[in-house]
């Protein structure tokens, strides 16, 4: 895999770099279990965020009804400690033919989009479980960082720039991701690194995605308000922070 050509246009985007008393930190052995939780609940955090997009501007009842049901095992098992499902069963449930026909581009650019990432997120959920029990790593409820709250107190009230905002957000969690992958995978064993490494390409995919649906809603040229999030992305990574989580900041 080409990783530097699939990282250049992540970097340029970016208005800042992982720190590295981040990576610092994130290297050591010991906050590997913390790490890789964080990280198996971010990938379902992502896979909602597409989800409630369809269902609040595209879906019909139906395809909403199944969208709430392909997450509802993995919420059950991450959110409410419910048991663990069988990943292998779900991934084969995940599919476009449920959800509505539609004459609008927009909308139905947002489906074939979100439906993938949903299920690719949920595939890396199982990936990361995966690796997590490889390694004796329970897996422990934990608090939430304020990375991607700390973007979206950003975003505006009122349609369509509610949208185009959120969609903005979602290009810089994805980047960030990407970017975080790359720069973590050499301090790691070979089968994490291999995984790590593995996620580039639709990370990166998804962020464009993101910013492609971002444009074709807005009137306008989106890239001051592009400049603006980037602002507000660089600063929470770039600020101190009293927790370590995949998205955080500079460790305290």
């Amino acid at each position: 895999m080409d990783y530097p050509h699939i990282l250049a246009p992540v970097l340029s985007f970016l208005q800042c770099s992982t720190p590295q008393a981040w990576l610092d930190k994130a290297r050591d052995p010991q906050h590997l279990p913390l790490l890789l939780t964080d990280h198996l609940v971010c990938e379902l955090k992502a896979a909602q965020t597409a989800m409630l997009l369809v269902r609040k501007y595209v879906a019909d009842k139906a395809g909403a009804d199944a969208l709430l049901a392909w997450l509802q095992p993995y919420e059950a098992f991450a959110f409410r400690g419910g048991e663990e499902p069988d990943f292998i069963a779900l991934q084969k449930q995940i599919s476009k033919s449920v959800m509505p026909e539609t004459d609008d581009p927009w909308g139905r650019q947002l489906i074939d989009s979100m439906v993938l990432l949903i299920k690719e997120e949920l595939h890396h959920f199982w990936q990361v479980r995966e690796l997590m029990q490889a390694r004796d790593i329970p897996y422990v409820k934990i608090t939430a960082s304020r990375y991607a709250k700390g973007m979206l107190k950003e975003v505006r009230t009122h349609e369509p720039l509610t949208l185009i905002d959120k969609l903005i957000c979602g290009a810089y969690i994805e980047a960030r991701s990407c970017e975080r992958f790359a720069a973590l995978a050499p301090f790691l064993d070979d089968d994490l690194q291999r995984f790590y490494l593995s996620l580039l390409r639709s990370e990166a995919r998804h962020y464009q995605d993101y910013l492609t649906l971002a444009q074709q809603v807005s009137e306008e040229d989106i890239a001051p308000r592009v400049r603006w999030f980037g602002e507000v992305e660089a600063a929470l990574i770039s600020a101190p922070d009293a927790e370590f989580r995949f998205h955080s900041g500079v460790p305290v």
